[in-house]
């Protein structure tokens, strides 16, 4: 947990060739479209799944790669596990008296209705409210990692509907980056977080340190928005290979820090105490004159105000590595080495966005920046910041040739669809991590980024593509708030929380059992590949494109050309590759007619750019900052922004600055330890946690809880043991995973287990689902992002009786129906 001259000298000036780019498994020559082999993809990348009478029987990865993904051999699990939605299901008090809330949600049971009768009770009850209580209303604003494809687009053809139907509430920014996408364009003209990045290749050629914080690429780069190219992975496996100084730093020593082994050093610091150590890092560049005063004077601005706070002229608190250790734990000495190896050394600082989301969030990403400035190598190759690097392969040049559009949310004009309505998109928008504040709190008013807002009166919800009950904080006081609307529709294909709290549910298709295409590659778009149907739709699912298009058709006779635009699926799918092909067409790559391509059951790898190869993020910037300005108010980097001063919020200063969170080390009480909420590694967010990889990592079939030796001997807590982590928020049961891989004073669970509630057991969530534990609190007013890793917890060995998990069975109803 040391960084050493020694290790870091180790590995100085060490380089590493080119950049190997995997290409496809080839298929079995018998493989065919009906019993061998079919090509399909997901998040997790292009897979070749295996038919067998009309069953699929396995799964794997269809780009050769250095290391396995685990996620891409779920197909089976996917497809029939016992938690599937098999028929609509009506909530029993709900369908006995529609649209009366009675407090029942998620603990009622459920009826199996057909398909015409969802419809009709749904959209009379859609219809009421929209008549009584008017658009703004109608919350059609669902989140989530919802399937791959550009068709099969859930929460986009959720809102394609309600436009149709006359508007809805909807809503602003992610979970994922909601400080840091806001913060961000005051600070460098853009969100930066979907950003390409400086590409790998450049990196490994040029960059001496790679300094990986609050990052784990290992896990996070299994997937993508779109679907992996899988060349993220094989960076970190060359970058490992390649000699050069790695520094990890992070609270607990994650798998990409076990990864690199003896390749890396690890750097433990106290959880949320980022800003601190970056500004002692800060303050020893200034008083050794080891930061670029060039390079801050002629491309930032406001760094002279911030210099005063960081040397304690303007608040009498030199932020000194002393000052820092104290705060974060790392010594001293470390901080000043640090400061010394980072200005010496052409270093790429590639950020993590965890510790963004966390109150405050919005500094941990200024200060980063600020550091980087400080550096003076923004904008050279291989050095600066990025903060893409473990998120969809942001670091993959992106390659010449065609690119899929997608289905928009809103319908095209025109006689051919007969689409003479009056659309309306969101009448109301806010952010998305204060749905329970305006669930709470309906019609008032809230600070966002400088403006005003109004919060909506919900009465309807239509929740598709996601799962809101796992990626929300404080679950208990969610599942309060939930029962206040009307009325709860859910379209999924598994009883998640979500879904049992739900009046009405819709079976959906899995992206196996319906025809898509997507590109790989969020910024590569390397390959295009068929999403091919492996098996006919299961039970009685259907796909979210024919259910909208249903429900248009009860909004008014030739709803559902409209809303079609009078095309079937593979209408859609066939303007989309040919839009594509003439855009790889005008770059001179060459892509089959689509019935070729379809039949051939292989993807297309687009052209590689040898220009965009060597792409440096704020090359054009550096090198003419009056012909290239950033989207700032100044052109440059703010490091004291005067928007934001102008604000007045007291929890967003106008320079990056070390603000103490409510809940961290400072301020817990006697036993009481911090909660890091990760990223799993075996599934993604709460998708895959009823398969069979639950086996790689539950204890006693519980989320696993990683605990410090020290800290669990305290508490006479043994590796394996049934753990009761609790705090006034709520209770969860978790298995003991003794490890000196984690800081004392933290515990981790990782974020994503569903919701398993047992009102009979003080409400205890017997499945681990870390949201139960975590504060409900915006980052910031400029912000309002989820604060997700911000909680202090109490642990016990549980002595309690055996409680057994029903997270993923049907709710009571479903399985007598079946």
């Amino acid at each position: 947990m040391n960084v050493t001259r020694r290790g870091f000298l180790k590995g100085t000036g060490a380089t590493a060739g080119a950049m190997v780019i995997t290409s496809a498994i080839p298929l079995p020559a018998w493989a065919d479209d009906a019993n061998g082999i079919i090509l399909t993809a997901g998040r997790w990348g292009a897979m070749n799944v295996e038919v067998k009478d009309g069953k699929v029987i396995s799964s794997k990865g269809a780009l050769a790669k250095t290391i396995p993904n685990s996620l891409q051999e779920t197909a089976p699990d996917q497809l029939y596990t016992q938690a599937r939605v098999k028929y609509p299901m009506v909530r029993k008090s709900f369908l006995a008296a529609p649209g009366k809330p009675d407090g029942k949600r998620g603990s009622d049971e459920f009826v199996r209705v057909s398909w015409d009768d969802a419809y009709k009770l749904i959209h009379e009850q859609h219809m009421r409210i929209r008549k009584e209580h008017g658009p703004a209303s109608v919350f059609a604003g669902s989140y989530g990692w919802r399937s791959s494809g550009v068709l099969h687009k859930a929460q986009t053809l959720l809102q394609r509907y309600m436009s149709l139907a006359g508007g809805y509430s909807g809503h602003l920014g992610d979970y994922s980056t909601g400080a840091a996408q806001v913060i961000m364009p005051h600070v460098v003209g853009s969100t930066e977080v979907y950003e390409q990045q400086t590409t790998f290749p450049m990196i490994l050629e040029h960059s001496q340190v790679i300094v990986l914080w609050g990052v784990n690429p290992l896990n996070t780069l299994k997937i993508a928005w779109t679907s992996t190219d899988e060349q993220g992975i094989e960076f970190f496996n060359q970058l490992k290979a390649s000699g050069k100084t790695v520094i990890a730093i992070d609270p607990m020593r994650s798998e990409t820090i076990e990864f690199f082994g003896d390749k890396a050093q690890w750097l433990a610091p106290n959880m949320g105490t980022d800003v601190a150590m970056m500004l002692g890092i800060a303050h020893t560049m200034v008083t050794k004159s080891l930061h670029d005063k060039a390079f801050l004077d002629k491309y930032t601005t406001g760094y002279d105000k911030f210099e005063e706070y960081l040397l304690g002229k303007s608040d009498k608190t030199p932020k000194t590595a002393a000052w820092a250790e104290a705060i974060c734990g790392v010594p001293a000495k470390q901080i000043e080495l640090l400061a010394e190896i980072f200005s010496k050394n052409r270093t790429m600082l590639m950020g993590g966005w965890g510790m963004q989301r966390q109150q405050y969030g919005e500094q941990k990403h200024w200060m980063l920046v600020t550091l980087a400035a400080m550096l003076g190598q923004i904008g050279t190759e291989g050095g600066g910041f990025g903060f893409s690097y473990h998120y969809s392969n942001g670091g993959n040049p992106t390659r010449s040739g065609g690119i899929l559009s997608a289905i928009s949310s809103t319908v095209a004009g025109g006689s051919s669809a007969g689409n003479d309505w009056a659309t309306s998109d969101a009448v109301n928008s806010f952010p998305l991590a204060r749905i329970v504040d305006a669930l709470e709190k309906p019609n008032t008013k809230y600070q966002h980024n400088g403006h005003e807002g109004t919060y909506p009166d919900i009465k309807m919800i239509w929740w598709a593509g996601g799962a809101n009950f796992t990626h929300h904080q404080d679950t208990n006081r969610l599942i309060k708030a939930w029962q206040k609307p009307e009325m709860v529709v859910v379209s999924e294909c598994y009883w998640t929380a979500a879904a049992k709290h739900a009046d009405i549910v819709l079976p959906i298709t899995t992206s196996f059992e319906r025809n898509d295409l997507t590109m790989t590659g969020d910024y590569s778009n390397q390959h295009l590949v068929p999403m091919k149907q492996v098996v006919a739709p299961l039970y009685e699912s259907r796909n979210d494109f024919d259910v909208f298009a249903d429900m248009s058709e009860l909004l008014k006779a030739g709803g559902r050309k409209v809303y079609s635009e009078n095309k079937e699926e593979m209408d859609w799918l066939r303007e989309f590759y040919d839009a594509a092909q003439k855009g790889a067409r005008a770059q001179r790559v060459n892509m089959p007619q689509f019935n070729q391509f379809w039949q051939a059951n292989k993807l297309i790898e687009m052209r590689n750019n040898e220009k965009n190869d060597k792409y440096v993020r704020y090359a054009e910037f550096r090198a003419d900052p009056i012909m290239n300005p950033l989207g700032t108010p100044s052109g440059k980097i703010e490091i004291f922004s005067k928007t934001i001063e102008g604000f007045g919020y007291k929890d967003c200063p106008p320079h990056p600055s070390w603000l103490e969170p409510v809940e961290w080390k400072g301020s817990a009480k006697e036993g009481q330890l911090q909660l890091l909420t990760a990223h799993p590694a075996h599934r993604l967010h709460s998708q895959l946690n009823y398969a069979k990889l639950r086996e790689l990592y539950a204890i006693a079939d519980r989320e696993p809880i990683t605990i410090h030796p020290d800290d669990a001997k305290a508490r006479n807590i043994a590796n394996g043991d049934l753990v009761r982590a609790f705090n006034d928020r709520g209770q969860v049961l978790v298995g003991a995973l003794v490890s000196d891989g984690i800081k004392p004073g933290i515990v981790c669970i990782h974020e994503g287990a569903w919701p398993d509630l047992d009102p009979a057991a003080g409400g205890i969530c017997k499945n681990g689902g870390a949201n139960v534990l975590t504060k409900d609190i915006p980052t910031s007013q400029l912000a309002n992002g989820c604060s997700g890793n911000t909680a202090l917890v109490y642990i016990e060995k549980y002595t309690g009786p055996v409680l057994p998990l029903t997270a993923f069975e049907p709710p009571k109803g479903e399985s007598a129906k079946a």
